[in-house]
């Protein structure tokens, strides 16, 4: 079994992990999805009521467990080694909680240090000792990496440049030796709320650096053509293969590329998408998931009320669909899944709005 399949979870696994006291704990219908599911997702959302909150999901969208948040989440980070989810805030949100979604330990909130807020993304190293989180630091004008350790309650014991501005987007490298940051460009201040103050001459780009010094590995800038295109989310792809997706804040009637790809040492790569494709996603990639063991990319554009799936080897189409105001992506067992703001997870409506990303939750 290689390394991408230990790495998704599945319903065995899980349910063995969480013990009897938790499952216990779950309404006879959350069980029941439990039981039928192959795989375990979480996301934030908001509530019809409108309290923020975790949910875990079974591979059919129905709801398993939910974790209360003080305030909306974004994105998550999940470590295979420890079982630990984290949801971090929103830009400009200074929180993040960490719980297990087995209910093994009561969730820990965490706040930034004065001068930093959370760009509302993360990811553990590889042993789970670790956890790096993008932030801001306003007054510098500048991305930094925190680093919290998550064998002491998560207490952050430090920093790393990112080496650009509106650092958004981060994961790191599958053998733990690289950080991949996607700095989106735009400059922001939690005194202007998430007005973007520099849409006239953004900086994006996207870095690596050394996970153990914070060395600077290398930099990609965006050509002068492509200033305004925001470099905003990243995943792992096969063979050392980085994908990445942009959000364009230039002409609306500009079709840009939205999606490309590049491995340490090499070049950005753009893929060249049908006029058809790039017009659906309307200059706006949301999120993206790579399903290496299929050879999947995902994309969503709530902008552009779509859902697109790539061929991660040849970057071609696979297929296109519509889903009103798509959110999140992820890997599943038969490819990747998406969801939706208006409460659409692999299909089926819950009475929530999802946000923006997913999580995969595999040990």
């Amino acid at each position: 079994m290689d390394k991408d399949r230990r790495l998704l979870i599945d319903r065995r696994s899980f349910i063995k992990a969480a013990g009897v006291p938790f499952l216990a704990s779950l309404a006879p219908r959350s069980l029941f999805a439990l039981e039928r599911t192959d795989a375990v997702f979480a996301s934030a959302f908001r509530g019809r009521d409108g309290a923020y909150g975790v949910a875990t999901l079974s591979e059919a969208g129905e709801i398993i467990d939910r974790v209360a948040l003080p305030a909306r989440a974004h994105g998550m980070a999940f470590s295979p080694e420890t079982g630990m989810t984290v949801a971090f805030a929103r830009r400009p949100g200074t929180f993040f909680v960490a719980f297990d979604p087995r209910g093994r330990r009561a969730p820990v909130v965490m706040n930034t240090p004065e001068g930093r807020h959370f760009y509302g993304h993360g990811q553990f190293s590889p042993d789970g000792k670790t956890l790096y989180a993008s932030e801001n630091d306003f007054d510098g004008n500048r991305g930094v990496i925190g680093l919290y350790d998550a064998r002491d309650g998560f207490r952050r014991f430090g920093e790393y440049d990112a080496h650009g501005i509106g650092t958004h987007d981060m994961t790191v490298s599958a053998d733990g030796s690289m950080i991949v940051i996607a700095n989106g460009g735009i400059e922001t201040h939690p005194d202007f709320g998430r007005t973007k103050l520099n849409i006239d001459r953004m900086e994006p780009s996207l870095v690596l650096l050394d996970a153990g010094t914070g060395n600077l590995i290398q930099k990609h800038t965006l050509p002068e053509q492509l200033k305004q295109l925001s470099t905003r989310h990243v995943d792992l792809g096969n063979d050392g293969r980085i994908w990445f997706a942009c959000q364009y804040e230039g002409p609306r009637n500009d079709l840009p590329p939205l999606t490309g790809y590049f491995s340490k040492g090499d070049d950005l790569r753009f893929v060249d998408l049908p006029g058809e494709t790039t017009e659906r996603l309307a200059n706006y990639v949301g999120a993206i998931a790579v399903n290496r063991e299929a050879g999947v990319v995902g994309l969503t554009s709530p902008n552009g009320n779509a859902f697109v799936t790539l061929d991660e080897k040849r970057g071609t189409v696979l297929t296109q669909t519509a889903l009103r105001e798509a959110a999140g992506v992820a890997a599943s067992n038969s490819g990747v899944i998406a969801s939706s703001y208006d409460g659409d997870f692999a299909g089926r409506m819950n009475a929530v709005s999802w946000d923006q990303h997913i999580a995969r939750i595999s040990r």
